[in-house]
């Protein structure tokens, strides 16, 4: 298969597995298997996909210090995020979290403004102050809805929005000198680190379902995240980012509450529904301000060379 023509085959694949992912993710646990238990599956299923690209790659691993050290830092912040989004799903449904996390980007381009001192454009302005005003309609609770109480699974969602921004940070550098293979082995490896924490967090005096509905329900779904992210890493090499990024960014969350609406059969209140898509257009008009750097980036190093 020629990678470099059918690039839209990996967007599609990847809004498909992380979508379904997303709905899904909270069932084996509400089925009575551990949340931590989950991460384990999760970080099992990382490995079995960075075998699978190193594989493509005939093995070749980048191994200096600083593609380690970035790697690895992108790995663990991944990780930890996922960690957290377990616990954050027992006590908030999908199409609420989900939306929030779409937000990544703000952090993102938050942390190039402030640390290395990058301008945004109006684009980016214009997705922060609709993040801002996302989490205040997605905050609302309508009297009389017991759907989720107080604020704490806001509190927990900013844990993996903050550690999934930072890991789009740390990838930028990055992409500069490794290759997806190895960037991607790197952040399996991450997820494989702190797995004795979650085995440590679990509670085993508790009734664990090992059924088929329990692990195995698990891994299938979690599968779905680990080769959708790798599908993500293919998008991006073999398309172009102003097409790929807003697409990756905002479909696969749009599919997540979609099918979690479906699946609670439950429609929330116009509030909320107005936080979501205003989420979800913030997310893309980070997505197009992050292409819009990268694309004068490219530029620049294209005039260079011809100089």
């Amino acid at each position: 298969m020629n990678k470099g023509k059918n690039w839209i085959s990996f967007v599609v694949i990847h809004v498909i597995f992380m979508g379904v992912w997303g709905a899904l993710i909270e069932i084996p646990e509400k089925n009575g298997f551990p949340a931590t238990l989950g991460y384990v599956v999760w970080a099992l299923t990382m490995i079995l996909a960075a075998i699978f690209a190193l594989a493509i790659n005939r093995w070749q691993l980048e191994h200096d210090k600083r593609s380690i050290l970035l790697g690895t830092g992108a790995g663990i912040m991944g990780a930890g995020g996922q960690l957290v989004l377990f616990f954050t799903l027992k006590i908030a449904p999908a199409y609420l979290v989900f939306p929030l996390l779409s937000l990544t980007p703000v952090i993102t381009i938050l942390l190039a403004v402030i640390i290395l001192k990058e301008k945004t454009g109006r684009l980016g302005w214009l997705g922060i102050v609709a993040a801002l005003i996302a989490v205040l309609l997605l905050s609302y609770q309508p009297p009389g809805d017991s759907t989720v109480k107080g604020y704490l699974w806001m509190v927990l969602t900013a844990i993996p929005l903050l550690a999934w921004g930072v890991q789009g940070y740390v990838l930028r550098f990055a992409n500069e000198t490794m290759k997806a293979e190895s960037i991607f082995f790197y952040m399996a490896l991450g997820s494989v680190l702190l797995i004795p924490f979650a085995l440590y967090m679990t509670d085993f005096s508790q009734h664990i379902n090992l059924g088929i509905k329990g692990p195995y329900l698990a891994a299938v779904v979690q599968i779905l995240n680990a080769f959708g992210a790798l599908c993500l890493v293919y998008a991006f090499r073999f398309g172009k980012a102003i097409i790929v990024a807003p697409m990756t960014t905002a479909l696969s969350p749009v599919l997540t509450v979609i099918l979690s609406l479906t699946i609670y059969a439950f429609i929330p209140h116009p509030v909320i529904i107005t936080g979501m898509v205003l989420a979800i257009i913030s997310a893309l008009l980070m997505a197009a301000e992050e292409t819009k750097v990268e694309e004068t980036k490219e530029s620049k190093a294209i005039k260079l060379k011809e100089v």
